[in-house]
C-alpha cells in the first residue's frame, strides 16, 4: 500500500537535514518503485541538477570497487561529499545479490584509503548504497537515475555509479553519465574484446588497473591502437577528444589521484563545450523513454491476459489469424487505430 504523501515528505525533509537513515529509507522506496518512488521523484527533481555524475565500469575482477574506494577517500578528505551507487548483478536462479561492492568499499576509512585527517568527519561525508538488478533491466533503468537524482538533491557531489559492466543495461547506465570511466586490467581480455562489449564506445577515461602486473603495458598499447583506429575511421569524439589512459594500482593507492585529475579534466571540457547539458538532456530522455516503456509493457501484459487477448491467442493457435494481425488488434485497443 503506498505511503501517504506527508510520510514521504517528512522523510525527504529529514534527509535534507542530514539524517542518513531517512535517506536510506528513501533509497529503498526508489528501488521498490511504484507510487512512493514517483513522489520522491517529484520532490527531488527541483533540488537536483548540480552534481557531477561519474560512471565506473569494467569486467568483474578489474578492481572497480577498490578504485572507487580510493577515489571516495581522496574526495572525502578534500572536503567533498561523494555518494556511490554500486549496482550488483542478481542471481538468475534465486534473485539474490551478494552486494560485495559495498562490502569492499565500506572499509575505505579503516583500511587507510584516505589520509589520517578527521576520519570520523570524512566518513560522514560519504554515502555508499548497493542496488541489486533483480534481473529486471527496466527496473534498473528507472531506479538508478532516480537514486542518482536523490543523491544530487541531498547535496552529494560527485555521484559515482559503479556497475559490473557485463550487460548492455549496465553499459547504457554508465554511458549516460557525465564522465564514464572504463577499468581494464591485465589478463582480463584484450581491448578488442572490450570494444565488442561496447565499453570503448562509452569511455571518457580509461584506467589500466593492477598496473604492477605483467601485461599492463600491453593493455595500454592495445587501447592506444584501438583509439588510433577510431581516429583513422572517423569515429573519434566530435571535439577531437581522445580518452586518456591512466595507469593505476588501486590496492596500494598508486594512480588514484591521477584518475580523478583525468575525470575533472573531462568535466571541464564538457562545461567549456556545452556538452554537459547535452549529456544531461540525454539522461532525461532515456529515463522518460524507460518509464513509458515500463507503462506500456504493463498495459500490454494486461491486454494479453484479457478476454480479447485470450481469444486472439486461440485464433492464432487455430491458424485462423496471424500473430501480426493479433498484435495489431491489441495495439489498436491500447493506442487506438493507426
Amino acid at each position: 500500500m503506498p505511503r501517504k504523501r506527508s510520510s514521504v515528505d517528512e522523510l525527504y525533509t529529514e534527509a535534507k537535514q542530514g539524517r542518513r537513515l531517512a535517506l536510506g529509507r528513501l533509497l529503498t522506496m526508489v528501488e521498490r518503485g511504484g507510487h512512493d518512488a514517483e513522489l520522491i521523484s517529484e520532490l527531488a527533481t527541483p533540488d537536483a541538477g548540480r552534481a557531477h555524475i561519474v560512471g565506473i565500469t569494467g569486467a568483474p575482477g578489474a578492481g572497480k570497487s577498490t578504485l572507487t574506494g580510493r577515489l571516495v577517500g581522496l574526495l572525502a578528505t578534500a572536503g567533498r561529499r561523494p555518494a556511490v551507487l554500486a549496482v550488483d548483478p542478481s542471481s538468475p536462479l534465486t534473485g539474490g545479490a551478494i552486494l560485495g561492492d559495498r562490502i569492499r568499499m565500506d572499509d575505505w576509512n579503516a583500511s587507510g584509503f584516505n589520509t589520517p585527517v578527521a576520519d570520523d568527519v570524512a566518513s560522514e561525508k560519504v554515502f555508499i548504497r548497493s542496488m541489486a538488478t533483480r534481473g529486471h533491466s527496466g527496473g534498473l533503468a528507472l531506479a538508478v537515475p532516480l537514486a542518482v537524482r536523490l543523491f544530487d538533491a541531498m547535496g552529494y557531489d560527485p555521484v559515482i555509479i559503479e556497475t559490473v559492466g557485463v550487460g548492455q543495461v549496465e553499459v547504457d547506465v554508465v554511458g549516460a553519465a557525465d564522465t564514464a570511466v572504463v577499468v581494464m586490467t591485465p589478463g582480463m581480455g584484450d581491448a578488442v574484446q572490450a570494444n565488442k562489449a561496447g565499453l570503448l564506445e562509452v569511455a571518457d577515461v580509461f584506467v589500466v588497473n593492477k598496473a604492477d602486473r605483467p601485461g599492463a603495458d600491453d593493455v595500454r598499447r592495445d587501447l592506444n591502437l584501438m583509439l588510433d583506429l577510431s581516429h583513422m575511421t572517423g569515429q573519434e569524439d566530435e571535439d577531437g577528444y581522445r580518452p586518456p589512459i591512466v595507469m593505476s594500482s588501486a590496492l596500494d593507492g598508486e594512480g588514484a589521484d591521477m584518475v580523478w585529475v583525468a575525470v575533472e579534466d573531462h568535466l571541464r571540457l564538457l562545461d567549456e563545450t556545452g556538452r554537459r547539458a547535452v549529456r544531461r538532456r540525454h539522461r532525461i530522455r532515456t529515463e522518460i523513454r524507460a518509464r513509458m516503456e515500463q507503462t506500456l509493457a504493463s498495459r500490454i501484459a494486461d491486454a494479453m491476459n484479457s478476454d480479447m487477448g485470450n481469444d486472439l491467442v486461440a485464433m492464432v493457435e487455430q491458424a485462423s489469424l496471424s500473430p501480426s494481425s493479433a498484435s495489431a488488434k491489441l495495439l489498436d485497443r491500447l493506442l487506438g487505430p493507426r
